[in-house]
Order: structure tokens, then sequence, then C-alpha cells
């Protein structure tokens, strides 16, 4: 014969019910697992990959194995890898703010002849503002939200021929990266020229270029000392910035907890991207030297004669203009960028 059951006992099973359901619920959240694609540029022996390649191990200790994150070098074109994140066609990507700079002159100051000079300077304008106006660019024209900042190596000039006088630029074909510097080298007479990293070491070899501005541990890396045996530093764009993007839908799939611990993970990356560049930069300095290599620099009278208003000017008038076209005043912004090195225009 079946007993009654009392009404509390009914009650007790189905709190019990309940209280299972949601440990259930709250598990299986717990267990769910987040795939992230980023896409990265090619760019051996600098502290960009290195850093870059660390991001899946550094998340995924981060989240508790939570959040998974694919690095490739092939998926993105360089030139695309903020479009790509924008369009969604990948989830994170590390981007170079130097590529954008045609587009958006206030992703390309440190290419500025003079302005910036050293990675010291760079992070004092990040700090101050830029930084944090360069994020709502990124987030108001290419829909990113900006997990990281950093800088590659200090730039070089590689050349099969000594560049060492501002008369030695004339007629030379030299591959730059950015338009500053393209004015500059038209301007001492120069031919500048676009093309990737991966076709430099071809075209050096062929006559296509005679020379190349590149990252110092990308050139050391790849090797482009072999036959433009001349490395040297003439602080034209020493520094170019990098940036770790994330889609802001990709973003919004991850729960708060696991996004509080993504940053974290990015954070790390950003101090080390600043803290140890200046070991990334004498590492392939070193590697470089026990190969015979010989770093030139410009003295203090070689760059004030690359710095005359003749050369130089021409990056700057440029510059303005774009400033104009886009909307905002160039000369004032530069001028916010100087006090905060405490420069005058003429330094």
């Amino acid at each position: 014969m079946n007993q009654p059951i009392c009404p509390s006992a009914r009650l007790r099973s189905f709190v019990a019910a309940i209280a299972l359901g949601a440990a259930l619920l709250t598990g299986a959240a717990q267990a769910q697992t987040y795939d992230l694609t980023m896409a990265v540029i090619t760019a051996p022996g600098d502290g960009y990959s290195i850093l870059t390649a660390s991001v899946p191990e550094r998340v995924a200790k981060a989240t508790g194995g939570r959040v998974k994150v694919t690095v490739s070098d092939s998926l993105v074109p360089p030139a695309q890898m903020a479009t790509a994140v924008r369009e969604g066609r990948v989830d994170l990507s590390a981007a170079l703010h130097t590529y954008l700079a045609a587009d958006e002159p206030r992703m390309g100051i440190f290419n500025l002849p003079g302005l910036i000079n050293d990675i010291k300077e760079y992070k004092q304008v990040c700090d101050a503002f830029w930084c944090e106006d360069t994020r709502k660019i990124w987030k108001e024209k290419w829909g990113a939200i900006v997990l990281a900042e950093g800088a590659w190596c200090t730039q070089q000039l590689f050349s099969k021929d000594p560049i060492r006088k501002v008369a030695d630029f004339k007629g030379k074909r030299l591959r730059v990266h950015n338009p500053q510097t393209a004015e500059v080298v038209n301007a001492l007479g120069g031919k500048p020229v676009a093309m990737p990293t991966t076709e430099i070491f071809p075209a050096l070899e062929r006559g296509v270029i005679d020379g190349v501005f590149i990252s110092t541990c990308v050139g050391g890396a790849l090797e482009f000392w072999r036959i433009a045996k001349n490395v040297q530093n003439w602080s034209l764009g020493p520094i170019n910035g990098w940036a770790i993007l994330v889609n802001p839908d990709s973003w919004q799939k991850l729960p708060a907890d696991v996004q509080k611990q993504v940053r974290g993970a990015m954070d790390a990356v950003q101090q080390e991207a600043f803290g140890k560049y200046d070991e990334f930069v004498a590492n392939a300095r070193h590697a470089m030297e026990k190969n015979g290599v010989t770093f030139w620099v410009a003295t203090d009278e070689q760059r004030a004669e690359l710095m005359q208003p003749k050369y130089v000017g021409p990056a700057y008038d440029a510059w303005n203009k774009r400033a104009k076209q886009v909307g905002f005043d160039g000369p004032a912004y530069l001028d916010r960028v100087r006090k905060v090195l405490g420069k005058t225009e003429t330094q």
C-alpha cells in the first residue's frame, strides 16, 4: 500500500530538483569553450612575433583552457589586418598603425621625421593621450577593440651601398612602409618603393631595390645583411607601433569573467612589449654583430642636415593636408605631441 508523501517532503524534492538543474546549467556554462582565430604578420625575430606567438598559451592559462586562440600568418595580407577584424573574417589580429596612416594620419605620427625618436618618447605620447585617441579611432573607423599595444624593433636602413651622407640617398631605390618616410626619400632625391616583406630579399638580389627600411629584428632574422651589408640608423621613422585588435561581436560572445581573464593576459603582453623592447633590439644587434655586421648611426650633425625643412617639410605638409581632409587640426595635434615631449617645432 502506497504511503502518502507529506507536503514538506514534496517541497524538499522540488527544491532539490531546481538546485540540481541550476548546478547542471552552471556546469555547462563553465565547461563551454571558445575558439578564436588571430591573424598576424610574418616578422621573424621581432618582439611582435615573439609576443603574438605567446598569445594562445597566455590566454589558455588565464582562462583555464576555456579560450583557444589559433594564430596564423597566412590568413590575411598585412595591409588588411584591421579590415579583416572589422569584417569578421578573423576574431583577432595584430595590426600595424603604419599601414593605415595614409587614410588616418594620426595613426602615423611616429613616422614623422624628428618628432618621436625612441621607444621612451613613443611610450610618453602613448600614455599621455595618443593611445586613447587611437583606441577611439580603431573603434569608430575599423570597428575594433584594442586589447594590447606594442612597437616594432628600431628601424634600420639596410643598403647594398653605404648611405652615410645626405647626398648618398640620391637615386637610391629604397623600400619604405609609410607615406611620411616616402616623402622624405623623395625630397632627398631617392625613389621610395612599397613592397611586402616577403619580396624584399629577391628584390635586393635582383637589384630591383638598393635598400630597405625595416625593423632591426626582422632585417637581422631574414638576413638582409648578407646582401645589404650596410646597416644604418638615420632615425627616419624609428618606431612603429602595433596593436592587438578584437572584433566586437567575437568579444561579446565571451562571458564577462572570461573577458576579464583575457584582458589580464593581454595586459601582460603589453607590459612585456615595452618592458623588453630594448632587450629584443639588443639581441638582434648582437646576433648580427656575431656575423660581422657593423652598425652605423648618424651623428647629430648629419641628422641635423637631414632634418632640414627642404627634406622633411614635404612629409609634414602632406600629413597636415591629410589631417585637414580627415577633419582635425594637424598643427595643433603635433603641438600637443611636442608639449608632452618638451620639444619645440624646430627640434
